[in-house]
């Protein structure tokens, strides 16, 4: 079952990479993967599904799911984060609550 969802999230980033434009595929992965192993650092496996992209000039606002494997937690933790991507730099990042009603935490400048 688990590795169902790693190989439709590998698809997913594959496919969605060509639409990014401005920014060449392996800009965005290098900076989304820094930012998940920063983020995550003692996790022992990960990947990320990018939603959805939006652009404006040089910034781009990426969509985002996290899937991690803690390194004593059996189940795997999803996580949501839109990340803002300034002339290929990441320059924010804010987690986006899973469940409906919640408040997004503060943003945090990277």
């Amino acid at each position: 079952m688990q590795h169902r969802w790693v190989i439709m999230g590998v698809l997913c980033g594959i496919l969605t990479l060509p639409a990014l434009g401005q920014a060449s595929s392996g800009d965005v992965v290098t900076i989304i993967e820094t930012f998940v192993v920063r983020q995550f650092p003692d996790a022992a496996s990960h990947y990320w599904v990018i939603n959805e992209t939006q652009w404006d000039g040089d910034e781009m606002i990426v969509d985002m799911h996290t899937i991690v494997n803690e390194r004593r937690e059996t189940i795997p933790t999803l996580s949501h984060f839109l990340l803002l991507i300034v002339a290929g730099e990441l320059r924010g990042a804010q987690n986006i609550p899973l469940e409906a009603g919640e408040d997004c935490q503060a943003e945090e400048e990277a």
